[in-house]
């Protein structure tokens, strides 16, 4: 029934002669960096699968949007209150890595070479998007600070404007309380984000982290 859907003529045809196609390229031409000829393809591959790869998909993505939730902890996106890294008894609550998002997060434990905890901000402080420090979890970092037990933070945010705009915010914040900051070690270069370096030598980053104060401009 569908043999014929990689000819350009037909592809071209059937988005308009379908309003199910139609609708379902619509929708997925919503996620980031997918174009309408991609969300095409992608339909049409969907209905070339067996039914039920199609039905596990779609079962899977309802399952992510009504079961997922945010650690009440690190605010890491989780299945249950509590992530399965705060839950560990093997992780050093004492550490605490600030990152920006969950992709972070998963960056730095395929490393291998933190056994610390987490903070999520859920985003960075940028005054051209609107983003301010109200807008991230910053209050509740200072709350974890007060009621005490952290004895070091590790500043791992995206070296970009935005991410040392954040890591200077967040150290005027925090600066005066008894705790140890550093931030990871700059074999990230100047620009680059996180979930884009390679593991070895994010890795290197986060073991070889330094006093945030030697970071500073001088």
């Amino acid at each position: 029934m569908f043999t014929n859907m990689r000819n350009p003529l037909l592809l071209k045809q059937m988005n308009f002669s379908s309003r199910k196609i139609e609708q379902a390229v619509e929708e997925i031409s919503r996620l980031p960096g997918i174009g309408k000829k991609t969300a095409l393809r992608l339909a049409l591959h969907l209905l070339r699968r067996p039914e039920g790869q199609t039905d596990a998909l779609a079962a899977a993505l309802v399952d992510l949007r009504q079961n997922t939730t945010f650690c009440g902890t690190c605010h890491t996106l989780s299945d249950t209150e509590t992530c399965s890294i705060c839950a560990s008894p093997k992780r050093d609550s004492s550490i605490v890595c600030v990152v920006e998002d969950v992709r972070d997060v998963m960056a730095i434990e395929n490393t291998g070479g933190y056994q610390g905890t987490y903070h999520v901000l859920g985003g960075l402080i940028s005054p051209m998007d609107g983003v301010g420090p109200g807008d991230l979890t910053i209050d509740h970092l200072i709350q974890k600070l007060k009621e005490g037990g952290i004895e070091e933070l590790v500043f791992a945010l995206n070296t970009t404007m935005e991410g040392d705009t954040t890591n200077f915010y967040l150290y005027r914040k925090v600066k005066d309380f008894n705790v140890n900051l550093t931030t990871i070690a700059r074999g990230i270069s100047v620009g680059d984000e996180l979930e884009f370096a390679d593991e070895v030598t994010l890795g290197r980053s986060i073991q070889q982290r330094i006093p945030y104060e030697q970071s500073l401009p001088k």
